[in-house]
């Protein structure tokens, strides 16, 4: 009954790629799969991304990453808390396509219709 949209969005904030799961399903594991494809120079991501497995696969494209360490980690990593202010881009993203109607409040019962139409309001929002 829920969805989840997992995006990849670029510094303007502008979508790169995304993939549609079900509402149970973590964030983080989806995020290698969403980096597979791309060459990122930085990866800013909240502490629901710290994990050692996405560390290492930002670490093999040889990107920075900027995810803030869980309280229950023991040994805390440093990320730049300047750059990490960037992160909001992908909240307005989300905040921009939930504008549309169809998207916010998932009428459609394929999830490739629905995915077809959150593709097709960041095309919207790419053409603004």
């Amino acid at each position: 009954m829920t969805t989840k949209i997992h995006a990849c969005v670029e510094g303007l904030g502008q979508l790169v790629t995304c993939i549609l799961t079900g509402g149970q399903v973590h964030d983080v594991t989806q995020a290698s799969a969403l980096l597979a494809d791309i060459e990122p120079k930085a990866v800013l991501a909240d502490k629901a991304y710290d994990a050692d497995v996405l560390l290492l696969c930002i670490a093999e494209k040889q990107a920075m990453a900027v995810i803030p360490s869980k309280s229950n980690r023991k040994v805390k990593h440093a990320f730049d808390r300047h750059h990490y202010r960037n992160r909001n881009v992908i909240e307005r993203f989300f905040a921009r396509i939930k504008q549309f109607r169809r998207v916010a409040t998932r009428y459609d019962k394929l999830a490739s219709r629905f995915m077809s139409f959150v593709l097709l309001a960041a095309s919207m929002l790419w053409l603004k």
